[in-house]
Parts: structure tokens; sequence; C-alpha cells
């Protein structure tokens, strides 16, 4: 495949933001792709633009005539397109860049977008789906203060997960409208806003993780996503629904009851972003459940090595545009696979029609996806890996 021109623009997510849109023009078509948005962003992150989305638009157009004596065939021909733009764009630009650039190689060579990460890829994730939403992505006076709340069905089908996830969800509404005046309002990750502090979600969950089995033995895990960064000041944990104040002692002492009480499989970002001693403390006593990085690991090589010299982990979110390269992203896919880190992709709050995100998932042999449950824009990833599953039967 030869690139024979680039272009980009920019356009607006889920959350009515601006994002950008990467178009390259080559021997075998044109291709586009584009980058979503985060909104709880770790503070280690790539930038998204270089200096900004414009100044982004201007170098990829600029570009173009650079890749005219270059043919990308490989996944690992990515490096060349980085040699290009290294050091004139930012995470989201290069990640949409490359998307596109798969994008061409798979129609080059007819072949789908994974099989061009590992053709053999045959391992489906499992679907996180976020059910109930605090936090930094609810709007209401009153609500949890961690982010989300997720069911997790123990199928990796995904068209049963999928399926198991809409009917927990319904049934999680009636439960909710039972106890509170619930209006059936969702955040911008189409999870539902409540008034309840976290406790009483936990108990939500469980009553409907307890009861909701059918005859094919689908059952439901439970996880959070603390997101513990967005309310840590001054060393401290503040907690607003009730108020409470915990420093890192009291909070594993905390998590670690939630963890006994509801039995959680799943706990994303349970400390500040740089804290891997408290994410060891929790790992050690509870190595049997997943202690998820994000914030802390901003699926950078960097972070993850960090993270296993302290045993902090033994899973970690793989947002592509959180470090921009999908070489790093393979990098980064390897090492936590040899060090038997399970990964989690995962969307971004304002997100855009884009699901190579599915592809992405599926061909580097993720253990789970993480795409919300319902919505529109979610929900096209998810379908999108549901054909990858079909296409395989």
């Amino acid at each position: 495949m030869i690139i024979k021109g680039v272009s980009a623009k920019s356009i607006l997510d889920s959350r009515k933001g601006p994002t950008i849109e990467v178009s390259i023009r080559t021997n075998v078509g044109n291709f586009s792709a584009s980058a979503p948005n985060g909104k709880s962003t770790g503070k280690r992150e790539a930038k998204p633009y270089k200096k900004s989305l414009e100044e982004d638009i201007q170098a990829l157009k600029d570009s173009g005539d650079y890749f005219s004596e270059d043919v990308l065939d490989e996944f690992d021909d990515l490096k060349l397109a980085e040699d290009v733009l290294e050091g004139h764009v930012g995470a989201n630009s290069l990640f949409a860049f490359e998307s596109a650039c798969l994008k061409a190689m798979a129609k080059e060579k007819k072949k789908e977008v994974w099989q061009i990460i590992n053709p053999k890829a045959k391992k489906f994730p499992r679907l996180v789906g976020n059910c109930i939403g605090g936090g930094k992505h609810s709007s209401s006076d009153k609500k949890p203060d961690f982010q989300e709340f997720l069911l997790i069905p123990n199928s990796k089908s995904p068209l049963v997960s999928q399926n198991t996830n809409r009917a927990a969800k319904a049934n999680a509404q009636v439960i909710l409208k039972n106890i509170i005046k619930f209006k059936g309002e969702k955040n911008d990750e189409g999870a539902w806003m409540v008034g309840l502090e976290d406790k009483k979600v936990l108990e939500v969950l469980k009553d409907l993780k307890d009861n909701a089995y059918d005859e094919k033995k689908i059952y439901l895990d439970q996880g959070l996503d603390v997101a513990a960064s967005s309310f840590r000041k001054r060393q401290n944990y503040m907690y607003m629904n009730p108020m409470i104040k915990r420093d890192v002692g009291d909070q594993v002492g905390y998590l670690s009851n939630l963890i006994k009480n509801f039995n959680l499989l799943y706990i994303e970002d349970p400390f500040h972003e740089e804290d891997f001693e408290g994410f060891a403390q929790l790992l050690k006593k509870f190595p049997d459940r997943l202690i998820v990085g994000d914030d802390l690991t901003v699926t950078s090589i960097k972070g993850l090595r960090e993270a296993i010299k302290h045993k902090s982990i033994n899973a970690i979110i793989i947002k592509p545009n959180q470090c921009g390269s999908l070489l790093e992203v393979k990098e980064v896919c390897a090492l936590a696979k040899s060090e038997g880190i399970k990964t989690v992709f995962s969307h971004r709050s304002g997100e855009t029609k884009e699901v190579i995100l599915a592809d992405l998932a599926f061909g580097f042999g993720a253990d789970f996806f993480k795409c919300g449950i319902e919505g529109d824009i979610r929900e096209d990833k998810i379908n999108r890996l549901i054909e990858i599953e079909k296409g395989l039967k």
C-alpha cells in the first residue's frame, strides 16, 4: 500500500467536543479514521495534539509528500509512518492516521483489519458494561462517588454477552424504580445517573447479579471503576455521598470490605494515579480479583513496567489514543501477556463512529472489551465484534 496524500479535519465526538478525522489517499482507495476524546484522563498520558488540533491538521496535510516512496504492507511498517510524524502531531492524530493505514492494508490484502494484526486470532474478550455512572461522567448534583458500576457476563461470545448485559440493565431499571424516583437519565457514556451512594448502587447490582442467570449458565460478575484520582485532595480521598475523608489506609480497608461483601471481580483505578504502592496493597490482599490500572499506566510501556516493578496490577486498560502509537499498543499487550496481566481494551467518554477498536481488541487477543452497554456510538463497536464472531463461524 502506497500513500499518495493525507488530509484531516475536525469533527465532533459524542460529547460534541472537537476531535480529529484523518483521511489517506492510496493506490487501493481512500480511507478515513477518527480518534475519541477522554474526560477522565491520566496526567501522564500523551497529549492528544502537538500544540493544537488545527496545527495537527496542517502538519498531517504537509506530511503527504514524505510518504510517496514508502510501501506499507505489514503492521510493523507503521514504524515508517511514525518516523515521519514523530514530533509533529499528538496521540489522537497519530492513532487516527495509523488506523486509516490499517484499513488500507486490509483492503489491499483482501483481509479484515484484525488479520493484519494477527491472522490466527480466535479468542473473544468478555464484555464489560457500564450500567450505572457517577463521578466525573455524571452531571447530577447528588451522585455516587465512583465513576462506573460495571456488569461483566462470563460468556466469551460477544453476541451472548451483549444480550445478557442489555437484559440485566433492563432488570436493574426495574429495581431502581422500586427504591427511588428513577428518571432513567443517562450520562455521557450511556450509563444511568442516580442519586444513590456507592454501597446502595452495589446492593442493586448484587441483587441483580444473584438472580440474573439463565439456562445457558450465563452469570454476571460485578466491577467498579473507582477513578480515585478524581476525588483525591491533599493526600486524602474526599467522598461526597456521604461526606467522608479517607486516607490511603482507610481506602484500602473500605475497598477491601466492598470486594468481600459484594464479591467484586474487577476494580479499576482504586487509588491515585501515582500511588503504585496503594494498588500493590490491594492486589496483595486480593490476587484472585482484577486490580486494573488505567490512569496509573496510561497505555504506556513505561507505565506498565513501573506497575510490574511494584507488583501493582494484574490487569491493564488499553486505550490506543492514550499513546497514539499502535506499535506501542502492541508492545504493551505483549509485555502484559508475558507477565500474566489481563488486557482490557476500552472506549473513551467522547466517542466517534469509528469501530476499529473492536478489530484491535480481537487482533491483540484482549481479555476484556469495555464499551458500555447502550447507545449507537458504543453499540457500533460491540456490533463490529459480533460481526467478527459471526464471520468466523
